[in-house]
């Protein structure tokens, strides 16, 4: 007979009968490549940043208009001779920036602002073949995430509409007859508005892929709700800024006053409804158009030290040091915006300009990230956490 038994006792020693823990459906069907999405995006990432930084630089040296016709595929070879060259500044010739400010231009000018645009367009062939590749290439091998794959397809949806909204652009400057020399400023504003839209989705994304699926819908229970909702708002006021900055680039309207804080010895600029009709002032007058990019620009400030006084009240250091990180890229932000004033606008500072609002938006993103999904272990005096 088998003695008693204590109600302590494990009905069965036999270990190997026992069953394995199971995951929680949160981490079911989860998985796929997230690290290597994650180099992939970042790599997007970088490339539009280029895009944007070439773009900038093309519009800078004028050379945005020296091709003038779109061709997605054949337009991928630049003229391989010198018959082809001349083709190419004999259409160059025919458009109104040719015939009112670059007669004075040879072949060999004409080449160097050639080289700028198809620069231009030819990386954003680039990044359209990295995001195809990189997307086919996780699609067929079954390695993308659930819930992904409509996430990673946005991206590349949004690439071909930004090349047809570049042709766009360009086709307001290709006119002859109607005295235009530069491509219509609203139409630039679309271009660069959508550069950011994308590349702010990018950089979400690379956040969200940072950490586990679990980890962050933990974190999402102590989302700090109103801070979210503030910085969200100062994004949103950035990118109102950035694309107000496109409508100065395109005018050149930072070259009209080079005086802070008046202009031309005054608070209001000279004119301010000197077209009619009157709306077209907010686009084609360079006085207004640069006037409302300053009083823009303090008000954002403003809102901006509001909302760097709530984050750093946050419960959460990584947090804390997010706010204080775009506060800092703000501050320096309006200074060489007047710096860029100041001087003239040449092209050296307008596009650290340009670029210092790629990573003020950034900045502004990643703290709203880290309102909607603080990070775990960086409440205050715990000794910090890890990073997002």
């Amino acid at each position: 007979m088998s003695g008693k038994r204590s109600i302590f006792e494990e009905v069965s020693d036999d270990k190997s009968s026992t069953p394995a823990v199971q995951p929680g459906l949160i981490d079911q069907g989860r998985g796929g490549a997230r690290r290597g999405i994650r180099m992939w995006l970042m790599l997007l990432f970088a490339l539009v940043v280029v895009m944007i930084v070439v773009g900038g630089l093309t519009r800078l040296t004028d050379s945005g208009l020296s091709i003038t016709e779109w061709r997605p595929i054949s337009g991928a070879l630049p003229p391989m001779s010198e018959i082809e060259w001349q083709s190419e500044f004999d259409k160059y010739k025919e458009i109104d920036e040719f015939r009112i400010q670059n007669q004075w231009m040879e072949l060999a000018d004409f080449k160097a602002i050639y080289w700028w645009e198809w620069g231009h367009r030819q990386l954003g062939r680039g990044i359209g073949l990295v995001w195809a590749i990189g997307f086919l290439g996780f699609l067929l091998a079954r390695k993308i995430p659930t819930g992904w794959t409509g996430r990673l397809l946005l991206p590349g949806v949004l690439g071909g509409v930004q090349g047809a909204i570049g042709w766009w652009m360009v086709a307001s400057g290709v006119t002859q007859g109607a005295g235009v020399t530069d491509v219509a400023s609203y139409r630039l504003a679309v271009h660069l508005g959508l550069a950011f839209a994308i590349l702010g989705l990018l950089a979400w994304y690379v956040f969200m892929l940072g950490r586990t699926e679990r980890d962050l819908m933990q974190a999402r229970r102590a989302k700090e709700g109103r801070l979210f909702g503030l910085s969200t708002g100062l994004l949103h006021f950035a990118f109102l800024q950035i694309l107000i900055g496109a409508l100065v680039a395109g005018i050149d309207a930072g070259r009209s006053y080079t005086d802070w804080p008046t202009m031309a010895g005054q608070w209001l600029p000279p004119d301010p409804l000197l077209f009619e009709p009157a709306w077209r002032n907010l686009f084609e007058n360079p006085g207004l158009v640069q006037f409302i990019h300053r009083v823009t620009g303090y008000l954002l400030l403003l809102f901006g030290l509001v909302v760097w006084l709530r984050g750093r009240r946050s419960a959460h250091k990584a947090t804390q040091f997010a706010f204080n990180a775009v506060v800092a890229a703000l501050s320096l932000q309006i200074a060489l915006g007047i710096a860029t004033v100041l001087y003239g606008a040449p092209w050296h500072i307008a596009i650290l300009h340009q670029v210092l609002a790629v990573l003020l938006f950034v900045l502004i993103l990643r703290a709203r990230f880290l309102s909607a999904y603080p990070v775990a272990g960086s409440v205050r005096g715990s000794g910090g956490g890890t990073k997002p």
